[in-house]
């Protein structure tokens, strides 16, 4: 039999053989990506206009300290330093993004994306070594498993800011009423598609199915890890809604507090 010698000829980078539009949806990912990542370092450091009446943009949540009457310890603390910038989302945000950072799903869209590691299957890209996730910095990875029980307690604060918008005080009594407005309705779906993209984390669904070996004797467990797989299922998909709804949220909040748009009451 003869033998065909195979040569192993590595691809610079961007080289491919492929001849769809393979870098379209990188490209896509970048862009999205990046621009959640202005927008949220933006309203971050703003340190206003996070607050309108029951409503509180989910970026500052809990609102530990702060200037609007959704803080629980009070102002500003003196012992903040005052070379640095004081926002209340700067104390809050650095959990539930790192919990999103080194989520699966992120992960392989910006290491495509961003690092190019590779940009796309089949096609070039600019390392020449491959290092794994066993060294630093991506070891750093590791840290997901923690961060989602984070994420956790981050969605049961959210949902309760979601029953403080269902009150209202009254502007000319002061007497607070039950009521809904489209901003109730932005900060509860914003709950919801959290939920389902943290509810439907890997992690939490071998938590949920390693408790037992056999989860037939268990059909509460069993009926749990049904549900979280459904949810991881559609990670990709609860992921980018959930982060077009956050943004969404804070945006929504913004404009009121600023008087460019006006919450309608629904009842």
């Amino acid at each position: 039999m003869q033998v065909i010698p195979v040569v192993d000829g590595r691809r610079g980078f961007g080289q491919t053989a492929r001849r769809d539009a393979w870098w379209k949806t990188p490209a896509l990912i970048f862009v999205a990506l990046s621009l959640f990542v202005v927008y949220a370092t933006w309203a971050a450091f703003q340190n206003a206009h996070y607050a309108f009446g029951p409503y509180l943009s989910p970026f500052y949540s809990p609102e530990l300290f702060g200037a609007s009457s959704h803080a629980w310890l009070g102002p500003k603390p003196e012992w903040w330093p005052g070379l640095l910038p004081f926002s209340p989302a700067l104390i809050i945000l650095p959990f539930p993004g790192l919990f999103r950072l080194t989520c699966y799903y992120y992960r392989g869209a910006y290491y495509k994306s961003f690092w190019a590691d590779p940009p796309a299957c089949a096609v070039g890209e600019p390392r020449k070594h491959y290092r794994g996730e066993q060294s630093f910095p991506l070891i750093l990875q590791n840290i997901h498993r923690y961060f989602m029980w984070v994420a956790l307690v981050f969605i049961a604060l959210l949902a309760w800011d979601v029953w403080k918008a269902l009150w209202f005080a009254d502007p000319a009594t002061g007497q607070v009423h039950f009521g809904v407005g489209v901003g109730t309705l932005v900060l509860g779906t914003n709950v919801v598609l959290l939920a389902c993209y943290t509810w439907g984390c890997h992690v939490l669904r071998h938590v949920v199915g390693g408790r037992l070996n056999e989860m037939s004797k268990s059909p509460v467990c069993e009926y749990a890890y049904s549900c979280v797989s459904g949810l991881n299922g559609r990670h990709q998909l609860f992921a980018w809604c959930s982060l077009v709804s956050v943004m969404s949220a804070d945006l929504y909040v913004r404009l009121c507090s600023m008087g460019m748009i006006h919450d309608l009451r629904l009842f």
